[in-house]
């Protein structure tokens, strides 16, 4: 009797066992479910937040062009609707291709400010050549700062380093310039 006592005991945690497995198992996958649902969740949030992101920057982007202050553009879909607004109102654009930690560029900034300030009439960029590499090889900028005048699509001029008097002298002169020719023009 003694052994087939055993015999079932055994039996009986050998049972045990399993269904504590089998328990394991579904708490397993169902902890699983629950990362993916919350996996999925966080993703679709992400996503939301990205959007509002992109909303906001849109928005500071246009109220920073209608208040004559410098334009970051920050993706290649905003560089070239930039590029087009500029293309279209035949208006002067000074792109400033700059670099987080380029010193020379945080020295300057202040100073495109306030050109940007003083002659609304032109649209002043700013790139950064990290986030927007293929931009920066496109117009073959190979220093920090680099300042490209554009007016319609084409380099007008460029300015090479932080060099405040002849960006200031340069803006003025191609401002004038497109000013005369639009009013020669209407």
């Amino acid at each position: 009797m003694n052994f087939s006592s055993s015999k079932k005991d055994i039996s009986s945690q050998m049972l045990e066992r399993e269904r504590e497995r089998e328990s394991l198992y579904f708490k397993f996958h169902r902890l699983i479910s629950q990362f993916d649902l919350y996996r999925v969740r966080m993703e679709e949030h992400e996503f939301e937040k990205k959007k509002i992101r992109d909303k906001l920057r849109e928005r500071e982007e246009k109220m920073a062009a209608e208040e004559g202050q410098v334009i970051a553009c920050h993706t290649p879909e905003i560089w070239e609707e930039q590029l087009r607004k500029g293309n279209e109102t035949k208006k002067l654009i000074v792109v400033d291709f700059t670099a987080s930690w380029c010193g020379p560029c945080r020295i300057i900034a202040p100073v495109l400010a306030e050109l940007a300030k003083k002659t609304p009439d032109v649209i002043f960029l700013k790139v950064d050549v990290d986030e927007l590499k293929k931009v920066a090889e496109d117009w073959a900028v190979e220093a920090m700062p680099t300042f490209v005048f554009l007016k319609e699509g084409k380099i007008v001029d460029k300015v090479v380093g932080a060099k405040k008097d002849e960006l200031v002298l340069k803006v003025g002169q191609h401002a004038a310039a497109c000013a005369a020719t639009a009013s020669a023009s209407a």
